[in-house]
């Protein structure tokens, strides 16, 4: 029999995709076939799965953290913010549409079967299926459709423990407030509720506990401290990744904060090295003199943050950098913006039109509408060390530069160099996990590098250790006891 528990939060940021990711490690290490699943989730921090799709960077985490591989059904409905006002519409891990906000939610309700569909494959394939909500369960104003939280718990009357953020204070009025304002029957659903990001000694939240119960009338079934090493694990959110300061005595590696960043967790490994001081660039900051290397990161809107780039003064900064014999790299959508010219004639990212590059190589990219979703091995044309990665992108680059070409994939050369090989770009994503390849390219740029890390082995370290945190601080047995057969 397979059963299912639901995570949601009283608002975003609450540590759902944490708390989510640690029980599938728990009961992954008890014996259990447990599978995540997120119904609806909005990020552009993605990864390519193993059927040949994309779900967000979260859901593939989980997976690994229950010992499965990543696969659409994980996350059937992924929104991928394009602009202020709208999003491409990835279903089962296709893009089928770009939608303004108002017209997704006049519409979402149709992607209801698609998400019960990747929820019943799931389930027949394990013997636990852990759903993590969107956002905030108390969003009473898009209840009506709603596909992400008690939409979907409803469908399948399945349980759900709602998490609260002591750290952000008004815990208790968070969690007892949810119950206030939701309808009856979505409160029913709340079996029980979970103190979260906890800062201290809990037992002086024991009053505090107490209180909850009484105003929830249900278990609080614990108060998880602050986790101090969630920090290695892929962030879901740029947010998590934009207080990262210079170092002194580091090798300054810097990367500006495009408006519309996407695949961040690119730079984890680069951020998990001793000798490196990884400083995101924020808009209104200049690029840091001292860098080292600056990276240009993939992007959800690379016309739109080309723009940016000028906007903010970074192409000059960028320019100097570049004079005074620094290296840069350009990845996915940073790879076309260092190139001559980005046309999008069919308007995919937006209106059509082209945009000029950079101008740093010489090549030039046109956007197409079939996005390139595939898992890679290749190696490094530099060195021929080994690559392990994923191409995700809408769009074919070619030009001069391309002759030198950053890798090879199956033999094909793919990227570019320049001349005197200082600026590179190349598409593909996840490239700083090769552990031998990413020693030997700090190396050359004589940044300093602890010789034994093996980045992989760290994330799966990290989930073990956070899945102790919660079997520490949490009745996982009581948890396991509150899940219940999908009913249909």
């Amino acid at each position: 029999m397979t059963r299912a528990i639901m995570v949601m939060g009283t608002g975003s940021d609450v540590g759902k995709s944490l708390i989510v990711a640690g029980l599938c490690r728990a009961f992954a290490n008890r014996g259990l076939s447990v599978a995540p699943f997120k119904p609806q989730n909005m990020s552009n921090n993605a990864a390519v799965t193993s059927d040949g799709g994309e779900i967000g960077r979260a859901q593939a985490l989980q997976a690994k953290a229950a010992r499965k591989e990543p696969v659409t059904a994980m996350n059937p409905v992924l929104l991928k913010p394009e602009k202020d006002t709208g999003s491409q519409v990835v279903i089962r891990g296709k893009r089928v549409a770009s939608m303004s906000a108002r017209d997704y939610f006049r519409n979402r309700s149709r992607f209801m079967p698609a998400v019960l569909d990747a929820f019943n494959l799931l389930a027949a394939q394990s013997d636990l299926v852990i759903v993590e909500g969107a956002g905030s369960a108390s969003e009473i104003n898009l209840r009506e459709g709603d596909i992400a939280n008690f939409g979907f718990a409803q469908e399948l009357t399945i349980p759900v423990i709602l998490v609260g953020d002591i750290h952000r204070g008004g815990v208790i009025a968070s969690l007892a407030g949810t119950f206030a304002v939701i309808d009856r029957a979505d409160a029913d659903l709340i079996a029980a509720t979970l103190v979260n990001k906890f800062h201290g000694d809990p037992t002086l939240f024991d009053t505090g506990r107490a209180i909850i119960e009484t105003h929830t009338a249900r278990p609080c079934l614990g108060v998880v401290p602050h986790f101090a090493h969630a920090s290695r694990l892929p962030a879901e959110d740029v947010l998590a990744i934009e207080n990262i300061e210079q170092n002194p005595g580091k090798t300054v590696i810097a990367v500006p904060r495009l408006g519309r960043i996407a695949n961040f967790d690119d730079l984890d490994p680069l951020r998990a090295e001793p000798g490196v001081s990884l400083v995101i660039v924020q808009p209104g900051q200049p690029i840091p003199r001292d860098a080292k290397l600056v990276i240009l990161p993939g992007s959800k809107a690379t016309r739109a943050d080309l723009d940016l780039f000028r906007a903010l003064g970074w192409d000059i900064d960028l320019a100097a950098h570049i004079r005074a014999g620094g290296h840069v790299l350009g990845v996915c959508g940073g790879y076309q913006m260092l190139g001559t010219s980005v046309a999008d004639p069919d308007g995919v990212e937006g209106k059509p039109g082209q945009t000029q590059g950079l101008g740093h190589l010489d090549i030039a990219t046109r956007l197409e509408g079939v996005k390139q979703l595939r898992l890679e091995t290749a190696t490094d044309a530099a060195s021929g060390l080994p690559l392990t990665g994923y191409h995700m992108h809408m769009g074919a680059t070619s030009g001069p530069d391309t002759a030198r070409p950053f890798a090879h994939v199956d033999g094909v050369p793919e990227g570019a160099r320049s001349a005197d090989g200082k600026i590179m770009g190349t598409y593909l994503h996840g490239l700083f996990a090769a552990d031998a390849f990413r020693r030997q390219f700090l190396a050359n740029l004589d940044i300093s590098i602890d010789p034994l890390l093996d980045f992989d082995r760290l994330i799966d370290q990290t989930l073990d250790d956070l899945a102790a945190h919660l079997e520490t601080h949490l009745d996982l047995d009581a948890i396991l006891a509150l899940a219940r057969e999908p009913q249909s």
